[in-house]
Order: C-alpha cells, then structure tokens, then sequence
C-alpha cells in the first residue's frame, strides 16, 4: 500500500523525521453489532440490507431505543460512525409503523450539509420503497416547490437561519408541520457554541411555543462530534433533558496521528520555518503518491496560499492542475458541489478546506488528513482528522504546528493532547440583546403574555420596554407587534449584522465572485486589499458600505495583504472582582469597544516577508461586550525589577500568549476573543490586560476566563519557558519590534507574579 510506503519513509527522512514532536498509532478496533429488532418496520430492514447494511452498531441500536420511546438525546461519536441513521431510523420507522402523516424537522448548521443527508435519506427511503415525502426546504427552494413541501411533506430538512427567518414567522401557512411534528433533529451540535449556538437556543424557544400552540410536542435528537459536555451543551440549547449517548460501537482501521514541529530557522529569535510552506511540501508528497488528501487551513487566506503553492508544484510534477481544488465559504454553491462530487469520485486527489469540510459532508473516504496550524480546539483536530480514513483502512493525520503560542504548546505538551478531554462548548441563551431580538420576532409570531416565561430575562419588563419604543402594544395582559419592521430579517444568527458583502468583478461586468461577513469586511476587502478566490488574484477597488458591496478587479501580483485594526476599550461597569495578593485585581465585566481598521501589510508569497504597508480609513465598529480584566498595582514595574518603559511591552507580551492559550480551555474559535494591554487604563488608573468576547453582548467566555485563569496563566507560563528563543519570538510573546530589550524575561516575571498571586 502506498500510503503505509510513505510513512515509512518519513520515519527516516531527513527533512521530515527530525521534526515529529510525536508519533502516536491508534490501532484498529473492531465493530460491536446487533441484529435488527422486531420493532423496526421490515421495509426499512430490506432497504438497509439492499445498501449493505444488515446489523446495526450498538450506539445506533441504543439511539433507536431512546427516541423510539419518546426521550431527548443526543448521540456522541467519531467521524464515520454512522450517525445518520441514529436519527432516521427512529423516524423512519414511526411513519411507517405509526403515523403515515407524522412530521420531522430535520436541522443543519449549513445548507451543503442539508443537500448531502438530503441524498443519503432520499437513497434510504427509495431502498425501502417507502412513500415518504423529503425535501430540502432553503433559500435555494424554488417557490413552486414551497407549495408542495408545506401541504404534503413528512421530512422537512433545512438549516437554522431557514427556520428562523422562513418557516416561524409564517406558521399559519406550516399548519401540518407544527400539528403533526414528532421529531426535531439536530446535527453537529457541537457547531453550536457561541454566538450561533445562543442564537439557535431562542430560535428553538419560539419553535415549542408555536408547538405547544399547534398541540404538538416533538422529541429531539441531537448528534455531535467529541466535545467536554455534550449532554450539558444539548440541554442549554433545547432547555429539555437530555439522555447521552456515546458507547461507539462502530469499528475503525489503524490510524497515525504526527505531530510536526517544522524546523527552527532562526535560533536567536526563535522562528520556525512557514507551516504553510511546510504543509504544502508534505500534503504535495502525498498528492504525487497518488494518495487522496485533505489540507485544512484556519482561514480563507490560507486557504487559497496552500491552494496556490499546491497547484505550482503539480504543474512541475506534469499532474493537473485541476486534480488539486480548495473549498471554502464564499464559493458559490455549484463550485462548492462540483469539488464534492470530484473528491468522491476520486477525480480530484487533494483538496484544502477551512473548516466548512470539518463538517459530516460525503466527500468519500480520504487517506491523509493535515492540519495548517492546530485547528484551535481537540474536538477541531479529532473532526479534522477523521475526515480520513476508509471504515477499516489505514489512514494519517499530520498537525503542522505553526509558530502560534497555542500550536508550539500542543506541539510541546503531546500527552495534553491525548490525554485530556475535549473542551466544552459554550452558549448563553440569556444574552440579552440575543434574547430581546427572539421576544421580538416571538411577539410577531403570536401574541406574548407579560407573565410568560421566555429565558432568564423578565419578559414583562423586556415587553414594556419594547413599547415604549413602539414595536409592541398592550392588549390586555398580552403584547401584540405593531411595527412595520419584519423582525426576522433585522436578526442575523451568525454574526451582529443581517447583511453580507457580496464580491463584484468590475472586469466582468459586476458579476458576483463570492460573499463575506460584514463585520469580516473591513479586514478582508478593504480598498487595495488582496482578495484570494480559487487561487486568482483580486485587488480591492472599493468598498461600498451603503450597497454592501465589494468591487474588485483580477491582477497579478507577488503578494497578499494583511488587516491591522486598532482597538480601545471603555469600562461600562464591573460586575464581579477578586483581590489577590501583591495588589493584583481580576474583574469582570461590561465594556465598549470600539474597532477600526487603520492599514495593511503586504506579505511576499513563499517567503511571507514584509513587502511595505498601506493605509485604511474606513468607519469605526463599536460594541458591548462582556471582558475579563487582570489590574496590577503602579509598582509592579519596579516589584518586577524591569523598567518602567519596558513595563508596556511585558503586558503587550502577557496579553497576546494569555489570549492565545485560552482556546486549550474554552471551545472558542481564535477569532472569539481579543485582548488589549494598557500602561495606564483610564478606568483602573493602573497596568492592566483586557481579554473580552468579540460577539456583541459576550455569550460567557470571558466568565470562563475568569472562573478559570489559574490553568491559563500556568498554560502561558509553560509556553515562555520551553519556547528555545532566547529573548522572545512569534512562538512566544508575538511580533514585536525590538527582542534585544528582554521582552520575553519580562513577560515571564509578569505571568510568574499571577501564577504567585
């Protein structure tokens, strides 16, 4: 086998063998079946048989007893297990056998993963020779077909942001759904942390209001990938008691997991060589072995570097060029299906992803996994990593650690890795602007009462409030929406703003090229910025706030750009405090902090060298936030035994490792938390680090922080100490100017003065 001829060969070569941190073998496991119970109906029994499948794994058998009598679960195993039919099965088999004319919600956090279990139920109903009406219900629904799912179907499959904004706010016309729904199914919980999970909380609160209204009350079965406290994450997000599932029982073949450190170039200061560079070189070697793989890289940047170096070296091997295809959002939907189909087909033998490939979609079974950078979380690596493997085949997953605080701890500390649970995931439902948006578009959906329960928040007050701005009037003891305003549309579940930018060629008559967030906008597409898609080259030359447009032009050039935003912040008010020994203050709180772009940096392609800087004026972001602050007393420079004006630098340092470690704790994307160093806070009047949620309204990481900072100030403190620079580097303290003036010793004392405190 040409895969296990290449791992072979890594273990001696050169360029490759001095570099693994670790090498840690899974061996096989062997699968844990059961036959089919007399209780699922005998058409489904031959369907499965006809796709191969005649016993089930026991976590699935176990599923199928749960939801078949009535409770609330969620089911908690590996990639590729089978997780599917843990949920249509159950359903399945109560239309056939008990109500022809049931209902089920079917819920994905993406509509590529709706259209792909769409095909994989459709295929189970045909081998079952079943009539069970399924269809895919989004954006892409044709309004002729609306019709036609709303009168007659059984399976409604559709995303969150659907269900928001298309199916509860017109419930008078989804009458059957809502009298006649049984089942709600929820895949990959563990997308749902943060701010969209806190979102898809309320959304849920509104749909068993209009449930309860309609006599109905569906059971729910959730599925997800590993994380800390799924059974704790599932009841937050359904306020429902949940029963955990998670005895695998499906088999797995022989998996390697490596860990690679890529060489330091530079002793003195510490730098790695390019793990992106590095990435490319090892996913190429295998792409040339004719070894299908998948590179995921942490941002759409990188995702179209590693796309581009890939291509140049499948052009000097004389492989084409089309055999290698990145994929990730902002791609339209028949690029994104045309690059799916070629991975299962095997025409196309690699392909680099952001994490929207992290998710269950079929794209076959690959052999090699790499990951450009820790994914920020072990449940992202072990979701990453399970992308490949073939049922009982050998398969590898490869970490290229980058030069990243968080990347050189796990590259350090392997036994962290494997040893220790995955992080939990984290949501506040309660968030009150989250909450106030879902009152209002509950409001809109039927009439709220004042002594209605909707969240934590008093809804009466909440209600009063929102009359006297006039989006609702009193009735009685009710409230009634009054406003012109459709409230759906003015809440967005991904992000703070309804709106996305749409990318526009000007070359090619304005067509659309892609879409992105808008507060990712002016990082992103800001004038002059490099703008990667599909590997082509575009130069910004406008941003329109007022359309919500991006206008660019192709070009050729040898570099791409890179934001630098600045940020202060304004203390609103603390919530809760703690004193610690040598004057040192945790708190945590409320804060405003207001955002803008000022310029951007041109990196060489390859060799990532500073090429110059350009500047930006684009508008001020602001928002309110919750933070966690640490103060220290006016002499801790001097208690420190460092110089007043080095003081600045050591907190820059302890800031930057602080807010990069948090994620070995939290289920945080690295983009989830910022944090900021000031001399002198014009609110403490002292030397203080701020690390607050960058979600307007915080959804309780910053309470995490808080609760747990012992862990990451000692987290930080390993990474400065194994870090082998002498006096700070990127691995370390982060960019900086000058690292003669003994920024990392600094730095050092600093989070040692916490660890003692």
């Amino acid at each position: 086998m040409k895969l296990i001829q290449v791992l072979e060969k890594f273990k001696t070569a050169p360029d490759f063998a001095p570099n693994i941190s670790h090498w840690h073998s899974i061996p096989p496991r062997e699968g844990r079946y059961v036959d089919f119970p007399d209780e699922i109906d005998k058409r489904l029994v031959d369907g499965l048989s006809r796709r191969g499948i005649r016993r089930l794994f026991t976590h699935q058998m176990e599923a199928f007893s749960a939801a078949s009598g009535g409770q609330d679960t969620v089911i908690v195993t590996p990639t590729a297990s089978g997780k599917s039919l843990c949920y249509n099965l159950p359903v399945l088999n109560y239309l056939l056998q008990k109500d022809p004319s049931a209902c089920a919600l079917y819920l994905f956090p993406t509509k590529a993963l709706s259209a792909d279990q769409l095909d994989e139920l459709y295929g189970l109903v045909e081998a079952a020779e079943a009539d069970i009406k399924t269809y895919t219900f989004d954006g892409d629904t044709p309004r002729s077909a609306r019709q036609a799912i709303r009168r007659a179907g059984n399976i409604v499959v559709t995303n969150p942001d659907m269900l928001h904004s298309g199916i509860l706010p017109h419930h008078t016309i989804w009458i059957r759904l809502f009298e006649n729904l049984k089942f709600v199914v929820i895949d990959e919980l563990h997308h749902y942390r943060g701010v969209f999970g806190s979102h898809l909380s309320n959304v849920l609160r509104r749909l068993r209001r209009l449930c309860e209204f309609y006599g109905s009350n569906p059971r729910f079965i959730l599925c997800s990938a590993t994380i800390g406290n799924p059974a704790e994450l599932a009841e937050k997000i359904t306020e429902r008691k949940i029963k955990l599932i998670d005895n695998n029982g499906a088999p797995s073949g022989e998996k390697h997991f490596i860990f690679y450190n890529p060489p330091v170039v530079n002793h003195q200061l510490g730098i790695r060589k390019s793990s992106i560079n590095e990435a490319a070189r090892i996913a190429g070697m295998f792409i040339a072995n004719d070894i299908q793989t998948i590179t995921f890289a942490r941002s759409r940047v990188r995702v179209e570097i590693l796309t581009t170096y890939l291509k140049d070296q499948m052009s000097i091997l004389k492989i084409p060029a089309d055999k290698v295809q990145g994929y990730r959002g902002g791609y339209l939907p028949n690029e994104r299906r045309a690059i799916e189909r070629g991975l299962r087909s095997g025409d196309i033998l690699g392909v680099v992803s952001t994490n929207a490939l992290e998710l269950g979609i079929d794209i076959g079974g690959l052999d090699v996994s790499i990951m450009c950078g820790y994914p920020g979380g072990i449940a992202s690596a072990w979701q990453q990593a399970g992308r490949a493997g073939r049922k009982t085949d050998v398969s590898v997953a490869i970490l290229v650690a980058s030069s990243a605080p968080l990347d050189q701890f796990m590259a350090n500390h392997p036994e962290y890795f494997f040893g220790k649970s995955p992080e939990e995931g984290i949501v506040d439902p309660d968030n009150l602007s989250i909450l106030v948006s879902h009152l209002k578009c509950a409001v809109f959906e039927l009439p709220v009462a004042e002594n209605e329960v909707f969240g934590a928040a008093p809804t009466g007050k909440v209600l009063d409030f929102l009359a006297n701005e006039r989006l609702v009037k009193r009735s009685g003891d009710k409230f009634h929406y009054t406003s012109d305003i459709y409230p759906a549309t003015e809440v967005s579940l991904r992000s703070a703003s309804p709106e996305n930018f749409v990318i526009m060629d000007e070359s090619d008559s304005g067509r659309a090229i892609g879409e992105i967030d808008y507060f990712s906008a002016p990082e992103l597409v800001n004038p002059d910025a490099i703008y990667l898609h599909g590997t082509r080259q575009y130069q910004v030359r406008n941003l329109d706030w007022d359309g919500i447009s991006a206008y660019v032009i192709p070009v050729d050039v040898e570099y791409y750009t890179d934001a630098e935003t600045k940020v202060t912040i304004k203390v609103l008010h603390s919530d809760e405090e703690q004193e610690l020994s040598g004057g040192v203050k945790l708190s945590l709180g409320d804060v405003s902090v207001s955002r803008v772009v000022v310029g951007y940096k041109k990196i060489r392609f390859h060799t990532h060298e500073n090429l110059g800087f350009g500047h930006v004026h684009l508008p001020e972001q602001e928002m309110h936030t919750t933070c966690f602050w640490v103060s220290f007393p006016d002499s801790v420079a001097r208690s420190l035994g460092i110089s007043a004006e080095s003081l600045g630098e050591a907190l820059r340092s302890v800031a930057h490792v602080l807010r990069q470690i948090v994620p070995v704790w939290i289920l945080s994307d690295p983009a989830d938390i910022r944090s900021v160093s000031m001399v002198r806070s014009p609110f403490t009047d002292q030397p203080t680090i701020y690390i607050y949620d960058s979600i307007p309204g915080g959804v309780g990481f910053s309470r995490r922080i808080y609760d747990m900072f012992d862990n990451i100030v000692e987290g930080a403190v390993s990474i400065l100490e194994k870090c082998p620079c002498k006096d700070g580097c990127p691995s370390c303290i982060g960019p900086t100017i000058d690292t003669e003036n003994g920024w990392k010793d600094g730095a050092l004392r600093v989070l040692r003065l916490l660890r003692e405190s």
